[in-house]
């Protein structure tokens, strides 16, 4: 999303002849708890344009082609909206599923009581804010309460599993991984010299051993993707890309076992 937002921003920018932001606060991706909340959370993005008055009813809603609302109405279709997932929330048959949807849609209208969407979990099983702070201070959670929608035992499934991801990172970091030991066992694993990595090729080997080096850089050792790209001498964006051709790669191959 960064080189999207960046990339339009700076085009817009030079089309217009001007400098400075473009778009006000940073997207947001939000662990979500169960399909209530899920729901809540559909229901509240799609009905912003209505509590914005950028349009006035729901019927207008329908019409609007800069929601998903109306996509998931078949109307204003893109090949890239995937709705079956909203849809099948409220049933199988498609038909009734919309009906279902619209009915939800419109009571959200009629409640008028304000929905905390933005989280909340982890303050109430942690103890409040000031325990939190303490928490982070000492650099035992890693997501932010803003980030994790659901009731407190699902915030506390979702923080220790992100603290097993933690303690993983320490231990490879204290054991001497990074980013050169790293390049170092996946080249021998691979039969790859460093120096092929720098090349542009589209040898098989060379490919996954880049994508390895990205997936297992990033998601196991905690490194940047700008350090990965300047070592590799490839851009942030191709870093993300190497970094899910290397995650499908270890599925098959099992390159973690290298950290074993």
């Amino acid at each position: 999303m960064a080189p999207v937002l960046g990339g339009f921003a700076g085009n817009y920018n030079r089309r217009h002849r001007r400098s400075g932001y473009v778009f006000q606060n940073r997207f947001k991706s939000i662990l979500c708890d169960e399909n209530s909340y899920l729901l809540e959370l559909i229901r509240y993005i799609h009905l912003n344009p209505i509590r914005a008055k950028v349009v006035e009813n729901l019927s207008d809603l329908s019409q609007y082609p800069w929601t998903g609302h109306a996509g998931i109405l078949g109307r204003h279709g893109q090949e890239w909206h995937l709705i079956e997932e909203v849809l099948l929330l409220f049933g199988r048959s498609r038909h009734k599923a919309q009906q279902r949807y619209v009915d939800f849609m419109e009571a959200g209208i009629l409640d008028s009581a304000t929905k905390n969407l933005s989280g909340g979990g982890l303050v109430r099983s942690y103890g409040g804010w000031e325990s939190i702070c303490r928490y982070r201070k000492e650099h035992l959670l890693c997501i932010g309460d803003e980030r994790i929608l659901g009731e407190s035992s699902f915030v506390e499934q979702v923080l220790e599993a992100d603290e097993i991801e933690i303690e993983l990172k320490s231990r490879l970091a204290r054991d001497g991984w990074n980013l050169e030991k790293l390049i170092a066992h996946v080249c021998r694993r691979s039969c790859v010299r460093q120096a092929e990595l720098l090349a542009r090729s589209r040898n098989g080997s060379v490919s996954e051993a880049k994508a390895i080096i990205c997936y297992l850089g990033v998601e196991k050792l905690g490194l940047k993707s700008r350090e990965l790209a300047d070592r590799l001498r490839i851009s942030q964006p191709a870093v993300s890309k190497w970094i899910s051709k290397g995650r499908e790669s270890d599925k098959e191959n099992n390159w973690s076992e290298i950290f074993s």
